[in-house]
């Protein structure tokens, strides 16, 4: 995993044009200039979240995108280039995506070890950031979600070179088998193996169970 930037940036005011309204938010992150960073339990220094209900915590510590996405992105929808993190990520990687990362890989980034816990579900500040509504329903539907990791080692890291993994699961899902989950687009057994895997975030578990319960729910006409 090649890894082509570092980002980072404090909750700011973004301003949704249709209300007047600014809101607080962490999504406008700009590329890191030192050879390194300190990368901690919840984020990498220098960086920060507003709303620490729905943002931030050890599962959410840093998020990665794959900038492989971008050609798609620009012929779709003409977004994704010319700004730093234009998905709001930390790390902007390339030489992978979803379906070659898995729940539980852990990957070395200098003295730093991230553990891969979940997907990305966005929210409407994303679409705020971009100055496209539309975003966060596009990035659902086409499931290119990035993920997020934790920090199982803390240390010092180089903003420029290649993540190396260490460790995998070999039966652990994909994080593009994840985000399906949480569509419901899986069979039931294998959305209780996805759900039941002890790396995934508990709230990704939450909202796999939580589909499947409705599904079900559904065709019994509860």
């Amino acid at each position: 995993m090649k890894l082509l930037s570092v980002n980072v940036g404090l909750p700011a005011p973004l301003l949704d044009d249709r209300s007047g309204r600014t809101v607080l938010s962490g999504i406008r992150k700009r590329k890191v200039t030192t050879a390194t960073v300190a990368v901690g339990r919840t984020n990498i220094v220098g960086d920060g979240q507003a709303d620490l209900q729905a943002h931030g915590g050890v599962d959410k510590a840093v998020y990665v995108y794959s900038h492989d996405h971008l050609p798609a992105w620009l012929d779709e929808i003409g977004y994704g280039t010319g700004v730093d993190a234009p998905f709001g990520e930390n790390l902007s990687v390339a030489g992978v995506v979803e379906h070659g990362i898995r729940i539980g890989d852990r990957w070395q980034w200098g003295d730093a070890v991230l553990e891969v816990a979940q997907p990305r579900w966005p929210c409407f500040k994303l679409g705020l950031h971009a100055g496209l509504r539309k975003l966060p329903a596009l990035l659902i539907e086409s499931e290119r979600s990035g993920w997020y990791c934790r920090v199982v080692i803390e240390g010092e890291a180089s903003v420029t070179g290649d993540l190396t993994l260490v460790h995998r699961d070999d039966d652990a899902p994909s994080i593009d088998e994840v985000f399906r989950a949480a569509k419901g687009k899986v069979d039931p057994e294998r959305a209780a193996a996805i759900a039941s895997h002890p790396a995934l975030a508990a709230r990704w578990r939450e909202m796999v169970d939580r589909r499947y319960r409705t599904s079900e729910t559904v065709r019994q006409g509860v």
